[in-house]
């Protein structure tokens, strides 16, 4: 039997004359979370698009708890997904909607109450989906992913609309998920959500594989950043140009400097900076995030 949820070899779709996903080539082991990260456009989307049978793959293979891509009905009973956001009639409650879908998949209509409190919905499982807010369709949208009692879970931004405490129950459901053995395959543009969650890590550019591993062999591979800013936003050129100077990487973002660099060369930096007429309002030497490494492998600003 396979130890892998998801196995993709030189993965392909092309539209017209656009390569949407280019020879990807990554592995999600059994029972963990895997991060699934790229900028808009980069081919998230499709890939899982691909990987669900919703669309063909124009190249390439792929595997699904053990069983080809081109054949989905094999795997797909053991799949829950959550894709471009869920979809529900208006008119009937939250648990209604989950026992329709139940039905409608051949599956068990018992655990919808269970599900619901799962996902933090059971005392509004009689109300109309209609007065849902977004965050509460989101929710319900990964209790009905969950109603197959899936060994592989794929879910496509599924903290979209949460408050911080919604997005800290799905943190939590999915931990719990992956240690009761579910594998999870998540997309998100909170990079800072992925980080503490993902065991591995799938990072897309523009349709191509920039980085597949584990989350922790990433990390210990970047480089420390300090970040500085100047009492006044004109000083951002002056302090990116004594970075550069002394040969060290730097880029302007979100309004600072982020310069690759021990922490050490933060006082030399200050003393530059002074030695230059600038007062610097902010110096922080931080340990890489996923954030910054993933500003610089997908090179977004």
């Amino acid at each position: 039997m396979s130890n892998t949820a998801i196995s993709v070899s030189d993965l392909s779709k092309k539209y017209g004359g656009r390569m949407a996903v280019s020879h990807a080539t990554f592995e999600v082991p059994l029972g963990t979370i895997c991060g699934f990260v790229g900028p808009n456009g980069s081919g998230k989307t499709t890939t899982m698009r691909m990987l669900l049978g919703l669309i063909t793959p124009t190249g390439g293979t792929g595997e699904i708890l053990g069983e080809s891509i081109k054949h989905p009905e094999k795997y797909l009973p053991r799949v829950g997904a959550m894709i471009e956001g869920p979809a529900f009639y208006p008119a009937l409650s939250g648990s209604e909607n989950l026992k329709y879908l139940a039905n409608l998949g051949g599956f068990s209509t018992d655990r919808v109450q269970y599900l619901l409190d799962q996902v933090g919905l059971g005392d509004r499982a009689k109300s109309k989906y209609k007065t849902y807010s977004l965050g509460m369709k989101q929710r319900l949208g990964i209790a009905a992913a969950l109603l197959p009692n899936p060994k592989l879970l794929m879910l496509d931004e599924p903290t979209n609309g949460l408050d911080p405490e919604g997005i800290q129950e799905v943190r939590s459901l999915l931990r719990a998920l992956a240690d009761e053995g579910t594998s999870v395959f998540v997309s998100s543009h909170l990079l800072s959500e992925l980080e503490l969650i993902s065991d591995y890590l799938v990072m897309l550019r523009k349709g191509e594989v920039v980085f597949t591993g584990k989350m922790s062999d990433l990390m210990l591979d970047q480089q420390p950043v300090i970040i500085a800013k100047g009492a006044h936003e004109s000083d951002l050129g002056a302090l990116l140009a004594i970075a550069q100077r002394a040969g060290h990487r730097a880029v302007i973002r979100d309004g600072a400097v982020h310069v690759e660099g021990p922490a050490e060369w933060a006082l030399e930096f200050n003393r530059a900076a002074f030695d230059a007429g600038i007062t610097l309002s902010q110096l922080t030497p931080q340990l890489p995030n996923l954030e910054e490494t993933f500003f610089e492998m997908t090179g977004e600003k």
